[in-house]
């Protein structure tokens, strides 16, 4: 993919949604591409995750393992998709193991460029803030919607 792809590609997401064209040229220059073949993993679910991957092109299936202790299909992602945001800003462990289902190119960002960008751009800092801050509300609204599951 050609560099002004990557940048239309990041400027999708909405950890990124308005960063400006310099912020993102950074970003999609300071990462790197990674081919994956069909059948093969991107990553396994408990392993620490020290990056963000962007799906460029195909499609990843997303397994989790079960109380049975077999993976199980939870969702495909296609191009536009990040995976392990959360990854960017802190250490923590893969929900789910990613298997390309065709050839996949994606986009890895590392938590090291992410960090070199934020103290570059204290503006980028505080947008980025703001998105984890909506995220993690939505995923709290969310939990407390199941909550009477378990009750």
């Amino acid at each position: 993919m050609a560099l002004s792809d990557d940048i239309e590609l990041l400027a999708a997401l909405p950890l990124f949604s308005g960063l400006d064209n310099d912020q993102l040229r950074l970003i999609a220059f300071g990462a790197e591409h990674r081919q994956v073949a069909a059948g093969q993993a991107l990553f396994r679910e408990k392993a620490p995750a020290e990056c963000a991957y962007v799906v460029a092109r195909g499609e990843i299936e997303l397994y989790v393992i079960g109380r049975d202790g077999k993976p199980h299909l939870e969702t495909r992602v296609g191009p536009g998709v990040m995976l392990s945001e959360l990854a960017l800003v802190t250490m923590v462990e893969r929900k789910y193991t990613a298997v390309a289902a065709a050839d996949v190119d994606v986009i890895r960002i590392t938590r090291a460029l992410f960090h070199r960008l934020l103290e570059e751009y204290p503006q980028m800092a505080r947008q980025v803030e703001s998105r984890i801050k909506q995220s993690l509300a939505a995923l709290i609204e969310g939990s407390e919607a199941l909550a009477p599951r378990f009750s």
